[in-house]
């Protein structure tokens, strides 16, 4: 009964956290937080601790992985009254268990490896298990952080991934990564997973590493002071999820699938994200003339994995005016693993080749808006047609803050003002940019992350 409950609700409301515990005295922890929804691995599930969480209208999930008696674990969900359960990992029998939970009405919330999600599911939520946990990525204490090919530091993030998941379903997306094994993560890092997924339309599973966790769970003074911080992070996007179906935003279309790279993250929608560039991607599978439109440029990853049909899209784009760029000949991404994550360092070669095209093709061009003094952040940027208004969302995986950020946004905006998760909302003050017709904004400082609003 509870579950149909929720079902009504809609599980498009729930924000994730994954829950280490079952005693119903740690759900005090949840107060003035949004989360809603608690993923518990079966060692803690229990009909007493679900009882007291519907009360709060918590949702509670039982995970289920490979490796032991789905069926048996589906039943036993039932048996002690959750509200669902999650298929998490390369389950060989995701499709039995998907149909047992149903019938057994216990919500389902699938996070395969990312080459089996189904994106023409129909599910309100989908979601992976699979990802890097967001920050600038080091060598090591003496060489540094990584370069990318685009010339930047190497950010771990699945934004590019995401972008394609959010252009291939429109209902919720949730990402499960979770901290590397062993680490004791600085605060920051969790604003970075939080950020990294929210700023695209998707919702990161909130996962503490076991340090962090078991000292949240002892009532250690500190842990409980970061944890609400972390809450405040939480709750900053889940109030600017009234942007969330503003259309991204960009001159520049990516026509690329899963076959093509797409499901991979370092892959050619990170490696324009890290310049700043805003882009549109653009799934072969949903590739038209319609999809297209704004865009002056494409970027064609896989010519030759485009029907005959979709290639005549693209004729028609150039007749209209628009730029192609073509992946190199005779290439194509191999294909993805089930384990694999990141692109293959062999291919990195690759696809730098196709980022100095495309670099040339830009040209300095403001395709949306340019951002200057974020080398270390990444944006995303959404706009309605007809310049009504645009969102520029800022993600900073510095670790501290970054002063004197400027961004040149395509259009005539009147308004500006500034939000972040500290409830600063400052006005900033707009002026007129030469190159494309543009406004510009000055930026004093971005903390973990900030969002731009401006309005005519």
């Amino acid at each position: 009964m509870f579950a149909a409950l929720f079902f009504i609700a809609g599980v498009s409301a729930w924000v994730p956290a994954r829950w280490a515990s079952h005693d119903p005295v740690t759900l005090d922890l949840l107060k003035d937080t949004p989360i809603n929804c608690l993923l518990l691995e079966q060692k803690d599930w229990s009909a007493a601790f679900h009882k007291k969480a519907a009360e709060r209208n918590i949702a509670v999930l039982g995970v289920v992985r490979p490796g032991g008696d789905g069926l048996q674990a589906v039943r036993t969900a039932k048996e002690q009254a959750l509200t669902g359960v999650v298929l998490e990992g390369d389950l060989p029998d995701a499709g039995a268990l998907r149909k047992a939970a149903q019938a057994a009405e216990l919500a389902v919330v699938e996070l395969p490896v990312r080459v089996k999600i189904a994106f023409d599911s129909g599910a309100p939520v989908l979601g992976t298990a699979q990802g890097v946990f967001p920050g600038i990525k080091p060598v090591d204490e003496k060489e540094g952080a990584h370069a990318a090919p685009s010339g930047g530091p190497w950010i771990d993030t699945n934004a590019g991934f995401l972008r394609f998941a959010r252009a291939m379903h429109k209902g919720e997306f949730w990402m499960g990564v979770t901290p590397p094994e062993g680490k004791v993560l600085p605060l920051d890092r969790y604003f970075m997973a939080i950020g990294d997924a929210a700023m695209v339309g998707a919702r990161w599973i909130v996962a503490l590493d076991r340090d962090f966790n078991q000292r949240l769970l002892s009532g250690d003074e500190k842990a409980i002071k970061d944890w609400k911080r972390i809450g405040k992070h939480l709750a900053f996007y889940e109030q600017a999820r009234q942007y969330r179906e503003v259309p991204a935003f960009g001159r520049m279309a990516v026509v690329q699938d899963a076959d093509s790279g797409a499901l991979l993250s370092g892959s050619v929608l990170d490696m324009i994200s890290v310049k700043h560039t805003p882009i549109r991607p653009v799934p072969g599978s949903r590739l038209s003339l319609e999809n297209l439109k704004d865009a002056k440029m494409a970027v064609n990853v896989y010519p030759e994995g485009l029907t005959p049909e979709q290639k005549e899209t693209l004729k028609d784009f150039t007749r209209k005016g628009g730029t192609v760029l073509n992946g190199p000949p005779g290439w194509k991404m191999p294909a993805a693993r089930a384990d694999q994550i990141t692109v293959d360092a062999k291919d990195v070669e690759k696809l730098d080749q196709i980022w100095k095209e495309m670099n040339t093709m830009i040209n300095r061009q403001n395709l949306g808006v340019r951002l200057f003094n974020v080398s270390s952040m990444l944006s995303y940027f959404q706009a309605e047609s007809g310049g009504k208004r645009a969102v520029l969302h800022l993600v900073n995986y510095s670790g501290y803050p970054i002063e004197s950020v400027t961004a040149h946004v395509l259009g005539r905006f009147k308004k500006a003002w500034m939000e972040t998760p500290e409830g600063t909302r400052k006005a900033v003050e707009p002026y007129d940019v030469d190159e494309g017709e543009a406004t510009g904004v000055d930026i004093d400082v971005v903390p973990a992350f900030a969002i731009i609003h401006l309005e005519p």
